[in-house]
């Protein structure tokens, strides 16, 4: 865990995995090198990424932390999200130089038994290998626009319950209404980038989701997205570590 957070407990985490999820145009992230340098040089305490990323790009990596992506399954040409299933392999991961894995967990929404059953047995083999898992939680599924503050309260603890060690989750909108998420998840919070916003409205989130309890950032389209993703990492970097 050590390697994902910094000294503070808390951790910016730059999200580089969205090619597996077919999504186009990749801006920044087309070419994964100078990205990767960027958000290491500006302070990300960890990367987010691939299989495919974690074998072509080790070298730049440095002492960041590792967090690989292990499930898969449909791509943005189908939008079929529910058929997310894990398919690498902790040991896969560990070859890779993981120090931590990445699964998304659905609550709420069709392909829920199946998604969390497997996150359960996920857990399972990260504590055998001592690696850490990172539940990307997402209450209603991936279609879900709007949720509320006790679905992703309950998506944050169910996460927490089937053994991660991490919750990467939406930010509910308000300080008030998100400490009742933070404070009903024994686990760290680390607050997802979601969709492309300006960046006072990211930073503005990020202090407040800090306010309410939460770890950190796990920020990706904001980023590779950004006309200047280094600024962006650096900028998030100030907020989450101050």
């Amino acid at each position: 865990m050590n390697r994902l957070l910094g000294q503070d407990g808390k951790t910016v985490i730059v999200a580089l995995d969205h090619g597996i999820a077919g999504i186009t145009p990749l801006a920044k992230l087309e070419r994964p090198e100078p990205l990767i340098r960027a958000v290491t040089e500006n302070g990300a305490d960890a990367l987010l990424i691939t299989p495919g990323l974690a074998r072509s790009f080790s070298g730049l990596f440095g002492r960041v932390g590792i967090i690989v992506r292990v499930d898969c399954g449909p791509t943005a040409l189908t939008g079929e999200w529910s058929d997310n299933k894990p398919a690498l392999t902790v040991e896969d991961a560990v070859r890779l130089g993981a120090d931590a894995v990445a699964a998304m967990g659905i609550v709420g929404a069709p392909g829920e038994s199946a998604s969390l059953q497997a996150l359960a047995n996920l857990a399972s083999h990260c504590d055998r290998w001592g690696v850490v898992l990172l539940a990307e939680m997402l209450p209603g599924g991936f279609a879900a626009s709007e949720v509320s503050v006790d679905q992703i309260a309950v998506a944050a603890r169910v996460g927490a319950e089937l053994g991660a060690d991490l919750i990467k989750i939406r930010y509910s909108g308000s300080v008030e209404s998100f400490r009742t998420v933070t404070s009903s998840c024994y686990c760290p919070v680390v607050v997802l980038g979601g969709s492309k916003q300006s960046s006072e409205q990211l930073l503005s989130s990020t202090r407040e989701a800090l306010t309410a309890g939460a770890k950190g950032v796990a920020v990706g389209r904001n980023v590779w997205q950004s006309a200047d993703p280094g600024g962006i990492t650096a900028s998030l970097v100030e907020a989450v570590h101050g």
